[in-house]
């Protein structure tokens, strides 16, 4: 399904990286959820696990943010499709859990956009997936 979204190419980048990643990382819950819709899902593809709705994407944010001492998305490479209101970015993500034990990601992620927001996120991981 195609969906129709009102954002140019610089605010489909500041959506995907200053308001969604920056507030992961931040561990700014509210912030973070606020990019999504209401019945939005996020699959991860090499997992086989989708989480659905808010509340769903609620709670796998709470215990991936609370299961890392940090959280850094860094060294981005985005491809943007402004007339579809899609996004593309391959990432490092660089987590350190409670113990000081640091995994390291190489990571994309694949966004479609309804409106403003976010309806589906496929995400594709290099190790084992701390999403759960």
């Amino acid at each position: 399904m195609q969906y129709q979204t009102t954002l140019g190419r610089d605010e489909l980048v500041d959506l995907a990286l200053n308001k969604y990643f920056a507030n992961v990382d931040a561990k700014n819950l509210d912030a973070v959820l606020d990019c999504f819709h209401d019945n939005a899902m996020i699959t991860v593809q090499t997992a086989f696990t989708t989480h659905v709705g808010r509340e769903g994407i609620k709670r796998m944010f709470v215990d991936f943010m609370e299961s890392y001492e940090t959280i850094i998305h860094r060294d981005f490479t985005c491809t943007i499709d402004e007339k579809n209101g899609r996004i593309a970015a391959s990432f490092t993500a660089e987590l350190k859990d409670h113990d000081g034990n640091t995994i390291l990601l190489e990571n994309t992620n694949f966004w479609r956009i309804r409106g403003d927001k976010f309806q589906e996120v496929y995400i594709y991981m290099s190790g084992a997936n701390p999403l759960v």
